[in-house]
Order: structure tokens, then sequence, then C-alpha cells
């Protein structure tokens, strides 16, 4: 049986983004999504708002997505959570150390916000 997914947390320090990710992922997607500007905002809300996923960026000052992704997996709360890496570091070999983090996929900058939401669906499916 497959678990539906409906709440994604998105995890970006450009605000411009936070706002384009979140309109395509409601409007177009019909998922509940909440916006943190950093990983220490997204270890804040998980417990409130409990994501089904997170999209989390690679590049932000502070807490850095490799960060936070740690954070995460070292928390048994959170260690499950599956994590999509949104990142312009596009090379092949930082998309491999990527997935070596143990991430579920890695979308690259730039994308088209209307093929965001189909690209989340097939990580999704393929992790059911």
């Amino acid at each position: 049986m497959t678990v539906p997914l409906s709440r994604i947390l998105y995890v970006d320090d450009e605000v411009i983004l936070q706002k384009v990710v979140r309109i395509s992922l409601e409007k177009l997607g019909g998922f509940t999504v909440a916006v943190a500007g950093s990983g220490e905002e997204a270890l804040e809300a998980i417990p409130a708002f409990r994501p089904d996923l997170i999209l989390l960026d690679v590049m932000m000052p502070g807490m850095d997505g490799p960060d936070t992704l740690a954070a995460l997996r070292a928390d048994s709360a959170t260690r499950g959570l599956p994590v999509i890496f949104i990142t312009a570091k596009a090379q092949a070999e930082e998309i491999g150390r990527f997935h070596s983090l143990g991430v579920a996929d890695v979308i690259t900058k730039p994308f088209e916000p209307a093929d965001l939401v189909a690209q989340i669906r097939r990580v999704w499916a393929a992790l059911q």
C-alpha cells in the first residue's frame, strides 16, 4: 500500500525561491507546505509540522544542507525522513557525493516549477 505524500518542508534561504516553490507545491501538487529559511529553522519546525518529506537546499549560510542532513540522521525521530537536495552544484561527482550522504534524490537548479511536483512524486513513488 502506498503512503500518500501530503506534507513537505522546503528549506532554502532564498526568499523568492521559497515563494515560487511553495506556490508550485501547493497549487500544482496539492501539498501542505511549510518553509524554513535555514537548517536551524528546519530542525525547529519539524516536530510541530511533521513533514513526510524535506526539500533541502544545499548551499545556505550557517547550517548548510549536508550539515542539516547530518543532524536529521543523528536524531532517531528524523533519521528515516526522506530528504531531497536542491542544488546549483550539478556536477556528477557532487551529485554522487550527495547520494552517498543518504538523500533520496537531487534536483538541480534552475528547475521548472511546473516539473517540480512530478519530480517529487517520482521520488516518493520510488521510496514506497
